[in-house]
């Protein structure tokens, strides 16, 4: 479990910082928030959703989608109260989780 924390907290960061940068944000603070923000959620919804569905036996896309909506709206709030830089911090945080979210499942299909 734990191996798969760090490899999903590790593609996160890497696919949202990437993000981030394409989105034009810039200087140690911003992404410094960005990555903050990612390893406040993730770790979380990791664990809840490994919970949920594997131990529990809940369905795997109602909890993905209630547990990626939840990320969204904190790192949204995170977002909103931190970044100096995001004009719309909800667009930013809907696209970024979105795109990191994609991105992994895509991953996941050639690992």
């Amino acid at each position: 479990m734990l191996e798969s924390l760090a490899v999903s907290l590790a593609l996160t960061l890497a696919l949202e910082l990437g993000f981030a940068l394409v989105w034009g944000l810039r200087g140690r603070r911003e992404l410094a928030v960005v990555a903050l923000v990612n390893c406040l959620t993730n770790p979380p919804v990791v664990l809840l959703h490994h919970t949920a569905v594997s131990t529990l036996g809940w369905g795997n896309v109602p909890v993905t989608a209630a547990l990626e909506l939840a990320a969204v709206l904190v790192e949204w709030r995170c977002y909103k109260a931190c970044s100096e830089q995001l004009k719309r911090p909800l667009l930013f945080a809907v696209l970024a989780n979105a795109f990191s979210y994609g991105a992994g499942r895509i991953i996941s299909l050639w690992i």
